[in-house]
């Protein structure tokens, strides 16, 4: 039997995150020497120890959307880029919107947000093995899905870390997606229609991330289904609701928690569970004014002019534009901010405000914001199942369900007239407007990059729109999947060189 590396063992808190955190690897959780004869059924077996393992787990997944890491996958879209100064700065994170010779196997920025995810994997894994409740097994199955959907959609093939059937090296597409279905469907089938502790996911949570797979899936998976998509999407809907005001959603003086919140990341304004983020999305010049205003910040991930102009060209009216993009800078005392000594002009060009969290105004510094960062919310699902409705030829259906819902919350309730999507569009139309839909109601909310590698879009939007990737004009296909870092081929020996993906 395995033993486990580890020289004491407690049934405390403390124990069990050495347990988790002790792998670098996505390989390396296997590779333990024994020190003691306990073996990993003693410390495993119990459902008392599985549950502190998960609710550490939980903590770990929610900080990758923590810090800089909440942001580095919006930057090289249409949707979001770096400031200036950041790009001056540090040619590897550079790379993620230049796409140049810096965006390689060796980049510690992208290394360091795989090495992240695989821990959580790993852990998740050998909770899903020896958990004894079927609500536990569902806990650890949505966790592992997640990050492993993370993960192939960043990485294309990826290993499958199950302790049934270890699959070390990186793994066919079709494989990876389906133990990802078989997880979210397991999960599904056990975990409650409710939870008390937000931080838990819901059977609904489970039945919206499966509807989105079958989506996203690209279509050489063999996965992709639209008729599976909009059955789970209809199992989630009814139970779910939109807030009537759009900018509800990032008021942190409000539950967040919402009709609408489907699965949440929950942060507060307190470190360390604190989520940083608007320290690297908020204004420079506001900052260097005044730590304590809540919308300063140093300008890492800024809103392209595609998202804070153009796709708004038309839509006057639209409640989502000021209540995502800050396109004002006056300070809540009346001193208005100017340039700082980097004399780069888009400190005090539109930020997100999504991150924004008005508790911290002149109490504390913005990195103390604390407000919800979402995953999967109602908006996404009505606007994923109107795409599924019309890729299976069902637009007027598509049309309506947009209309109805998500564009008329985004005009106050009362969709106005002209402003509706007519019946008549095509398919092809449809997919061009669902796509700049989708940009106005989830900016900076995690799923562009996704969104244009699946629908076929990633190279003609991005090198149009996002004007590093513009400038450099490196951009290829192949850049829709990450290198894998050299640290993973040097430490897995079951990833070599020529495992690496084409172009890199």
């Amino acid at each position: 039997m395995k033993k486990i590396k580890i020289i004491k063992i407690t049934q405390s808190i403390y124990i069990l995150f050495l347990l988790l955190f002790g792998f670098t690897s996505c390989s390396d959780f296997l590779d333990e020497t024994p020190k003691t004869s306990l073996t990993e059924e003693e410390v495993y077996g119990k459902d008392e120890n599985l549950e502190l393992l998960i609710s550490g787990l939980y903590t770990q997944w929610r900080n990758t959307r923590q810090d800089r890491s909440a942001l580095y996958f919006t930057l090289g879209s249409d949707e979001g880029k770096q400031g200036g100064q950041q790009i001056q700065e540090n040619n590897t994170q550079a790379a993620l919107d230049k796409y140049n010779g810096a965006l390689n196997a060796s980049n510690s920025t992208l290394a360091g947000e795989w090495s992240k995810r695989w821990p959580v994997v790993s852990a998740a894994a050998k909770a899903v093995y020896y958990a004894k409740s079927d609500e536990l097994k569902a806990q650890a199955a949505f966790i592992r899905a997640s990050v492993c959907f993370d993960l192939v959609m960043l990485w294309g093939e990826i290993p499958i870390i199950d302790l049934k059937n270890m699959r070390e090296s990186r793994q066919p597409l079709p494989d990876v997606y389906q133990f990802i279905i078989d997880d979210l469907k397991f999960a599904s089938e056990h975990l409650p229609l409710t939870q008390q502790n937000k931080k838990i996911p819901t059977k609904g949570a489970a039945q919206a991330l499966l509807g989105k797979v079958y989506l996203y899936a690209p279509v050489e998976s063999g996965v992709r289904n639209y008729e599976n998509a909009v059955a789970y999407f209809d199992m989630v809907i009814p139970n779910y609701s939109l807030l009537p005001n759009y900018a509800d959603l990032f008021n942190t003086t409000l539950n967040q928690n919402s009709s609408e919140s489907i699965y949440a990341f929950q942060f507060i304004n307190q470190s360390p569970d604190n989520n940083m983020v608007q320290h690297h999305a908020g204004s420079r010049a506001v900052a260097d004014l005044d730590s304590n205003t809540y919308f300063g910040g140093y300008d890492l991930a800024l809103p392209t002019q595609y998202y804070h102009s153009d796709v708004w060209v038309g839509e006057d009216g639209d409640t989502r534009k000021t209540a995502s993009i800050r396109y004002d800078f006056k300070l809540p005392d009346g001193r208005v901010p100017q340039i700082t000594w980097t004399g780069q002009s888009d400190e005090l060009e539109p930020h997100t405000k999504k991150f924004e969290d008005i508790r911290t105004q002149g109490k504390q510094n913005f990195w103390y914001c604390g407000g919800l960062i979402y995953y999967l919310r109602l908006a996404d699902i009505l606007l994923c199942k109107a795409e599924c409705l019309n890729e299976l030829g069902k637009t007027a259906e598509a049309v309506n369900l947009v209309n109805t819902t998500v564009r008329k919350r985004a005009y106050g309730g009362t969709l106005p007239a002209g402003k509706e999507w007519s019946s008549s569009l095509s398919k092809e139309e449809f997919r061009v407007k669902i796509m700049d839909e989708r940009m106005r109601e989830l900016g900076f909310e995690g799923w562009r990059r996704m969104d244009l590698i699946r629908t076929g879009n990633f190279v003609n939007y991005i090198k149009e729109r996002n004007p590093w990737a513009k400038a450099s004009g490196t951009i290829a296909e192949f850049h829709k999947w990450f290198p894998i870092p050299e640290s993973e081929i040097k430490q897995n020996e079951s990833i070599n060189e020529e495992d690496q993906n084409p172009g890199y």
